[in-house]
């Protein structure tokens, strides 16, 4: 079976949707799929040099094959004209396409390629659809969807959803879908050192309990309600350290504010802000948390709070991360439905029951290491796509 993945770019400065393409590609090859990703080589939106990658050639990584193309006319919106020819003359080579994100230029003219050339398609809408990402510059969106994305929805195969909420709040335009609720893996490197020694370099203090805030740093991930709540948890008198890991490529002035922010604030002299991480780096910072916090306002699937799981440190997320079920039936850590007030208590609540962390760490990765697998996820894709194959 030959699939393509086609996604506006792979870059790890975009964080989820990145990881999970080159996830399930690597775990698709090893089931035997030959899978092509079609991406650009964009790296950033903010002046950043773009990735230093072949153009329009198989670049093989981890069993699967990636094509960068060049964005042209449009680098801002990660389109790429070269993508979309190659897509039409070798779309009739391919059982079926994976195209990942709506209202992006890229993938909405993927779609439409796909349709044109008969190519099945399953969409993966990346949390475009939930009413609170559609508000966004409401006017535009609609006709956007009124002109590609309800077309689109209408020509697909199926539309992939990774948590029951996120299709349950969904959009779809007054089109009946066909829907895959598949959820995302976890894959971390392994560490060579101990944590401690990977991360020296941050002068973490021994003994005092650290909290971590891991992703992009934009509005919707809640950081107006995570600093104030951290602001009260110590003005209770809990000792703790608070690190802010992250960056956001495409709006780099809302990260220098929330930066900002701290500096100003009682957490200044508690707060650690190592910028964007991976690799080891990454692994490393969310095995030493004792605390993982993400009070988001909408997130399709959370894949840094699996991640957190997956390592067995347990978190404090609100309702708004869709896996939010997950974790409350796992006891995997705190949910709430994200005010300050409460946040700050449910924090305040995993800071004072050391035992009853642990024991929420420990069901968070039992639970991730079996419903997050990546080869167990791959199984399920490779059925999807054999019935729509069929």
């Amino acid at each position: 079976m030959k699939i393509l993945q086609i996604i506006p770019s792979i870059s790890l400065v975009y964080g989820g949707p990145s990881q999970m393409v080159r996830g399930l590609s690597a775990a698709l090859a090893k089931l035997g799929v030959d899978v092509t990703v079609l991406t650009t080589n964009v790296n950033g939106d903010s002046g950043q040099a773009p990735l230093d990658v072949p153009l329009d050639q198989p670049v093989n990584e981890n069993g699967y094959q990636v094509r960068y193309f060049p964005c042209s006319p449009f680098r801002r919106y990660k389109f790429s004209l070269d993508l979309l020819t190659w897509l039409k003359t070798h779309a009739s080579e391919y059982d079926l396409a994976h195209i990942h994100a709506l209202f992006s230029p890229i993938s909405s003219a993927a779609a439409t390629v796909a349709r044109s050339q008969k190519l099945p398609y399953i969409l993966r809408p990346l949390g475009t659809l939930d009413p609170a990402d559609l508000n966004k510059k409401k006017q535009l969106k609609k006709l956007y969807a009124a002109i590609l994305e309800r077309p689109n929805i209408a020509g697909a195969s199926a539309i992939h959803f990774t948590s029951h909420e996120e299709a349950r709040i969904s959009e779809r335009f007054g089109v009946k879908t066909n829907d895959l609720i598949i959820p995302l893996g976890v894959t971390l490197p392994q560490l060579t050192q101990t944590p401690q020694a990977i991360l020296s370099h941050l002068k973490i203090k021994p003994n005092v309990p650290i909290i971590l805030f891991l992703s992009r740093i934009e509005p919707k991930k809640g950081l107006d309600i995570l600093i104030p709540a951290l602001e009260k948890v110590l003005a209770s008198g809990l000792d703790f350290q608070f690190i802010l890991a992250g960056s956001n490529p495409q709006d780099p002035e809302y990260e220098t504010k929330i930066k900002q922010q701290i500096q100003q604030s009682s957490l200044a002299p508690k707060t650690i802000i190592p910028g964007f991480v991976t690799g080891e780096n990454k692994t490393a910072l969310l095995t030493i948390a004792d605390l993982f916090v993400l009070p988001s306002y909408y997130e399709n699937f959370g894949i840094a709070v699996a991640e957190a799981m997956a390592v067995g440190t347990p978190v404090v997320i609100s309702k708004g991360i869709y896996i939010w079920e997950d974790v409350e039936e796992a006891e995997a850590g705190w949910v709430g439905n994200g005010t300050i007030d409460e946040i700050s208590i449910l924090i305040a609540t995993a800071l004072t029951n050391p035992q009853e962390c642990q024991r929420r760490g420990l069901n968070a990765q039992n639970y991730a290491l079996n419903h997050y697998r990546w080869d167990a996820i791959a199984q399920q894709m490779i059925q999807a796509y054999q019935r729509i194959r069929r």
